[in-house]
This record gives structure tokens, sequence and C-alpha cells, in this order.
């Protein structure tokens, strides 16, 4: 049987990386996890609590489409609570994860063979879900010579495609879009009438100001965001999404075909969770003791330029002094210390080879193991 050409999409790097890491750890290896933005800590106490509760009062069944009533007004309160910023809550789309924000935002927005521009280097599956529904991605090149920073001159310069899609903080450099910033790109997109998407999946993780929403500078964004990272709730696949009051029912008939509700067990969680604000707080120092180690350890071994690492859990380095491609460096580093690291390639496939993304979302335990590791193999390569 021959597949459709919509399907001819790139693999997602980090997830082939954790399948061959898992294989070596039932082989009895000792394994980091270090290549995916995967949490070391459970859902908050309070998530687990009701959804105990619930297993034992709630059919869980079929939810409204665009989510539990409670859930959205919840999460509205939190848009007021963290950024002061007033969302009314049918405006919130609950949805399967921020994968399925993705996939609802590129279908109500954009029509078969229109742009789509997103930094590069940039989560992967933003470029491939795009490809697969018939949009072209364009790319703004945000290198280390603009220390990875997506700039409103920048996105002037780009062109004027149908959309823009943002992220703040930014996976895999971390870095953070400043309010200023933020508005000024915000200026350029209501200017053109450009589409604007603003991944806010990882807010709450970072290591300086706190990361503004684009809802702050306009109501026509649409803001994807998640319970996978702050919340460490990856695999409920949760997330919601703000939209436009004039889009509502545009994404509400799209989830309706396309996933029927979200899974109401997390939607469950999701709202105890919107409570554990100090459990929360205390991963994400966690998260900045194992950011210091691992930025050591990649200046100790010899890697290049580092990526600023504002926010999120990840630290992006160059592993060009080694001599070898990313892809190459990353397979060796795996068959002969067990950590597992992404290559940057899956993230930029134009300049990615120079590139490796490490997470430091486990446990500090195993990053600082990890961190001693990487250091006396890439020690012992170079000489």
């Amino acid at each position: 049987m021959t597949p459709s050409k919509r399907s001819e999409v790139a693999p997602f790097l980090a997830m082939d990386v954790m399948d061959q890491a898992n294989g070596l750890a039932r082989a009895g290896r000792t394994v980091f996890h270090l290549e995916t933005g995967q949490p070391g800590t459970r859902a908050p106490r309070l998530a687990i609590q009701a959804v105990s509760r619930a297993l034992g009062e709630d059919l869980l069944g079929y939810t409204e489409a665009l989510g539990r009533p409670a859930l959205r007004e919840r999460l509205a309160r939190h848009y007021r609570d963290i950024y002061g910023v007033t969302v009314a809550p049918e405006r919130i789309v609950v949805t399967t994860g921020s994968s399925a924000g993705f996939t609802l935002a590129f279908l109500a927005l954009f029509d078969s063979g229109e742009r789509l521009a997103m930094a590069a280097p940039g989560y992967p599956a933003y470029r491939n879900i795009a490809q697969a529904m018939g949009l072209v991605p364009t790319f703004i090149a945000c290198r280390e010579e603009s220390a990875f920073r997506l700039t409103a001159r920048a996105v002037a310069e780009a062109g004027e495609g149908e959309g823009l899609l943002i992220a703040s903080p930014a996976n895999p450099s971390g870095t953070v879009i400043d309010e200023a910033e933020l508005k000024a790109i915000t200026d350029v997109c209501v200017r053109r009438g450009q589409k604007l998407i603003s991944d806010e999946i990882y807010h709450g993780i970072t290591y300086g100001a706190r990361a503004q929403t684009a809802l702050a500078f306009t109501d026509d964004a649409i803001v994807i965001n998640s319970f996978s990272k702050y919340f460490s709730m990856t695999g409920w696949r949760i997330g919601w999404m703000v939209v436009p009051a004039d889009l509502v029912r545009t994404f509400e008939r799209l989830a309706q075909n396309f996933y029927i509700s979200p899974p109401t067990v997390s939607q469950v969680a999701a709202l105890a969770a919107l409570d554990a604000g100090d459990e929360l707080d205390g991963h994400v120092r966690t998260y900045a003791t194992n950011r210091a180690r691992l930025l050591r350890a990649v200046k100790e071994a010899g890697f290049g330029v580092v990526a600023p690492a504002d926010g999120a859990f990840y630290v992006y380095a160059d592993v060009s002094p080694f001599g070898v491609s990313a892809s190459a460096f990353a397979k060796s580093l795996l068959n002969d210390t067990g950590i597992a690291a992404t290559p940057g390639v899956d993230f930029d496939p134009a300049q990615g080879e120079r590139w490796l993304r490490f997470s430091y979302a486990g446990s500090t335990g195993e990053i600082e193991r990890a961190a001693d590791a990487l250091v006396a193999w890439c020690k012992a390569r170079r000489r």
C-alpha cells in the first residue's frame, strides 16, 4: 500500500533517540534520558487526589468538545491571576495536549499552500504538522548571531506570509522574548493582518523575568499552552488554547469532529493542578539547579557556543569543536555513555548538525551523573 504524499514528513528525532535509549535500558544498560522534555516529577499531588476521587464517583464520559466549563473558567482566572489579562472563558478551548492545539489552529486559520513563518531552530512538529496539512513552512534564522532571539525586525524582514508562529520560552534554545519585543512582534502582525500563533507551553519555567503572554498585546492571537511542562503532566495529554471570540465556533466544529472531547480524566487532573503552584514552583527551582550544573558541564567538556537557556529546560550546544556531526556525536555518546541527547537537525534542518540539545528536566541526581559522564567522555575524546 502506498502512503499519501502528505504523510511524508520527517521523523521526530527526539522520539527516535528515546526509543534507542529505551532499548539499551531493556538490555540492562544505564541510560540518562536527556533527549526529551520529560519532567522527572509526577503530576501534582492535588491532581492525583482529584483523579482518585473521580474514579470512584464519576462516569468520566464525554465532555463538551471545548472542555468542561469549570476548567475553562479556571483557566480564564489563570490569565487574570498570572498576567493581569482578562480572557472570557468562552474563548478557551481545552485540547488533547498542545499537539492537538497546533492541528486545530493550522486547520482553522490556513488553507493549503499558505505560508507559516517560524524560527529556526524550533520545535520540529511545527513544520512537520504544517507540511502534512499542505502548508508551506518558512524559516526565520535565530542562531548565535542574534543570540537565538526572534525580533520584530527579523519578522518584518522575513516577508508577508499568511501566518507567524512564535515560541517563548523557545525550544530548543530556551530564549525568552521580552515584553517590548513581543509587543513589537504583535504590532507587525496586526499591521500586516498576519495571523499570529504563540506557543506558550514553557510559561512558568524561566530563570529571570516571567514570560509574558501575547494576549497582553492583542486579542487576535491564538495562544497554545499545555499541562505537560510546568505542570509535569506529559502523558496526560491535556492542553488548552485561547482563540479570538469570532473563531470559537470554528474551533468547536473542528474539535467535535477530530477529537469529540479532550480526555475527561485529564481534565479533572488539570483543574486541580492549577492550584498546585507552590509544588510546581519547587520543580522550577530544581530545574534551575540542573541548568547550572549542565551549563558548567558543556563548558568544561569543550562545547562551543551555547544558547542562552533563559527558560524551558534545555541546553543547546555547539558540537563543532569535536569535528563530527551532531548526529554522529549523539550516536557515539549514547552507545558509549548511555547519555541520550537530540541532534540539532531535529530543530534546524539547515544548520542543525552543528548543535546538540540536552534536556535537564530530570532529577538532579540524574543530571549530575550525566554531567560527570559527559565531561569525562568528551575530555577523553578530545585527547
